[in-house]
């Protein structure tokens, strides 16, 4: 019985054989497995003298952008304190952030940290232009843009006194200029009427002149004087100049006026008037008087344009207003212009008709131009004629 039971044991335990394979296999497991950890190693040592590579390259790249953008920032700085204009820099709350030396210089106090509206509002005083201010003794325009998204600004102020004077002195010596070119036609204008006047005076000394005819002559006569006054009004205004003022006219209400003034003589003369104006809350800084005078100049040339003319007799007063300027639009049915005749229309003393000036469409043109704008003439024969003055408009209120 006790040798059956060690038979049994000994057919149970492996053969020395088995064991000598189970622990090669053993051992090459070990070894796979310490060799692909040797190959992640080397893998990642490799990649970390890679990342370190890179890493390096990155910090020289963003030394070398930092010492560019140090010197940028250098030439920056020199360059706004050599700027001979001045510059000042707001936050969203109007506060002064920065000003460079010449800013400093134009208000004559440090201005950095003060509030814009309180300095503006004590130092600037309104021009007759837009845009334009009186700083002591200096002219100043400032231009202001938007500087991020948070709500800062970026002023640049100019110091344009010398270029003021100089306008100053080269509009009165243009408008000197042309007084002297038109004294012969001035004397020539002023002869007409006068002699009339003269003639028709002389005919009132006669005793035995009938009442009837006496009140006809003196009729005459006053009208050939208002002719000379009104002559001699817009040889003045014209040699004047127009100041521009600072009224905030709202352009529909300028329309709205000239309308009023011009609609009973378009009904009196049986000529229609049309209005497809579309001003919005577009406003003009300037004078009232001269814009409205020069607008009712255009619209009394084209109701005399339309007189005389057969068909269709209308006049088109419109308005339009975009990229900040304001359009308005005088059109009318009449015979139109030669070429010759709308290349001469603004000259001061021409005019086709023989009770006119030719004083209307200059002095018009002066107010435009006076108001930073322009006027526009186009024309064919026989298919009318359009004048269409072009005027900056200002922030609605």
């Amino acid at each position: 019985m006790g040798l059956s039971n060690e038979m049994g044991d000994a057919a149970q335990m492996p053969a020395p054989e088995t064991k000598a394979r189970e622990l090669q296999r053993a051992f090459d497991v070990f070894n796979q497995v310490s060799l692909e950890l040797t190959q992640a190693y080397e893998a990642l040592q490799r990649r970390v003298e890679s990342l370190t590579a890179e890493l390096a390259v990155a910090n020289g790249e963003l030394r070398r952008q930092y010492r560019e953008k140090e010197a940028l920032s250098e030439r920056l700085s020199l360059l706004l304190s050599a700027l001979p204009a001045g510059v000042v820099v707001l936050d969203s709350a109007a506060t002064v952030g920065e000003a460079n030396p010449a800013a400093q210089g134009m208000f004559g106090e440090a201005l950095t940290g003060g509030d814009w509206a309180a300095i503006a509002g004590s130092r600037l005083l309104p021009t007759d232009a837009p845009d334009e201010w009186q700083l002591g003794a200096r002219r100043v325009a400032i231009a202001e843009s938007p500087l991020d998204s948070a709500g800062g600004r970026l002023l640049l102020i100019h110091d344009i006194t010398v270029a003021h004077e100089l306008k100053a002195n080269l509009e009165r010596n243009q408008r000197l200029a042309a007084m002297g070119e038109m004294a012969a036609s001035l004397a020539h204008q002023l002869r007409t009427p006068l002699a009339t006047a003269l003639l028709y005076s002389a005919n009132l000394a006669q005793p035995e002149l009938p009442d009837a005819a006496r009140m006809r002559f003196a009729g005459k006569t006053a009208e050939q004087l208002k002719r000379l006054e009104r002559l001699i009004h817009d040889v003045l205004l014209f040699a004047r100049g127009e100041s521009i003022g600072r009224d905030v006219i709202a352009v529909a209400a300028l329309i709205a006026e000239a309308v009023q003034t011009v609609e009973p003589l378009c009904r009196q003369k049986g000529v229609a008037l049309r209005v497809a104006a579309q001003p919005g809350d577009a406003r003009i800084t300037g004078s009232r008087k001269a814009l409205g005078g020069a607008l009712l100049n255009l619209l009394e040339n084209a109701l005399q344009a339309c007189e005389g003319v057969e068909g269709v007799r209308e006049i088109t007063l419109d308005a339009r207003v975009g990229e900040g300027l304001a359009r308005i639009g005088v059109r009318d049915t009449g015979s139109g212009m030669t070429p010759e005749t709308q290349a001469r229309v603004f000259e001061p003393f021409f005019t086709t008709r023989g009770q006119g000036t030719g004083l209307g469409l200059a002095i018009a043109l002066g107010v435009a131009r006076a108001h930073g704008g322009s006027i526009e003439a186009s024309s064919k024969p026989g298919a009318g004629s359009e004048f269409v003055i072009t005027l900056p408009t200002g922030p609605a209120r």
